[in-house]
């Protein structure tokens, strides 16, 4: 039996499920506590204040920078039916190695929302009844492209106060098995035993310790089972006001909670409190890191593609401690 081939363990303890009629009452709590005083231009980011970002500038301390991304993967898996795709262009094989000048060239394509690739979800990726975040009609999403809430809003990038949640540490496990669900006391108590506090407009990192374990033991098909966060989470990341949370898994996780809604933590996340997510980052060397600094905050610089009708984007976030 191949590492990928692996039955997966059933979750320590069994996730407190939520109805339909509960998520819904949340989903609409989360939105008015969002909305609450107006619609806001980009969501959740406009809480990162011009002063904001400079207090972010303050977390530099030693110059060290840690890359937040796995690297692409080109090769299929039970996690990555459709994987990217690299290719040369040039040279050729038939080219031969002349004097002078000649270029390499290169092609990359991808499908931006899969379950390994490190990505970006723009606001305009989740519909909920026919809606995208703050009421703006899924009409605006065509086959040609999106035409609100797109890529293009973070065009200029996204800077601020990165916060990093270790709950495997807390835990006291190497990773948090596929199935299990990180509630707000978790978020809670890491906080407290990190000696940390996340707050508004922070860049909200929570480790699940998926990349460790799919490094350890192989991968696995993640739509059946991937540790995430709880839907009532969603309740700590509005009351800290945070700016964008980001997982090494995709911050959902499955089974889900709520059997008539495969991804509630997105919903939550996206179409309600307007934050965009950060999914399958590795967040591996940064614990390390952190580790020596003896901090779990830090000034994160996030740069997506200019792709401005677009729904999402491969990523590469950066830590600077």
């Amino acid at each position: 039996m191949t590492s990928h081939q692996q039955p997966l363990p059933a979750p320590p303890t069994a996730p407190q499920s939520l109805s339909e009629a509960a998520f819904r009452d949340l989903y609409r709590r989360l939105r008015d506590q969002a909305l609450d005083g107006g619609g806001q231009r980009r969501g959740a980011l406009d809480r990162l204040t011009p002063e904001r970002v400079v207090a972010a500038a303050a977390e530099v301390r030693c110059g060290r920078t840690v890359s937040l991304s796995a690297p692409v993967e080109t090769r299929s898996g039970p996690d990555s039916p459709e994987p990217a795709s690299h290719r040369m262009t040039a040279p050729t094989h038939r080219e031969p190695a002349e004097p002078g000048l000649a270029f390499a060239r290169d092609r990359f394509a991808m499908n931006v929302h899969g379950d390994v690739d490190s990505h970006l979800d723009a606001l305009c990726h989740v519909i909920f009844d026919g809606e995208l975040y703050g009421g703006v009609p899924s009409s605006t999403v065509t086959p040609d492209g999106a035409g609100a809430l797109t890529l293009d809003l973070v065009r200029d990038g996204i800077v601020g106060r990165g916060v990093l949640l270790d709950i495997p540490r807390l835990r006291g496990v190497p990773w948090l098995e596929p199935g299990a669900q990180v509630t707000a006391e978790d978020l809670v108590a890491a906080e407290t035993a990190q000696r940390t506090t996340v707050g508004p407009g922070d860049l909200l990192f929570v480790r699940v310790g998926h990349r460790l374990r799919r490094r350890d033991l192989g991968p696995w098909d993640v739509t059946r089972a991937r540790a995430g966060l709880h839907p009532t989470a969603m309740h700590f990341v509005a009351d800290r006001r945070v700016s964008v949370l980001g997982s090494d898994g995709n911050s959902d996780a499955a089974p889900s909670a709520v059997a008539e809604v495969a991804f509630p933590v997105h919903v939550l996340a996206v179409n309600a409190l307007g934050l965009h997510l950060l999914d399958y980052l590795d967040l591996e060397e940064l614990v390390g890191v952190c580790e020596e600094q003896g901090r779990r905050h830090f000034l994160c610089v996030v740069a997506p593609l200019r792709l401005p009708a677009a729904t999402g984007s491969p990523v590469n976030p950066i830590a600077v401690l």
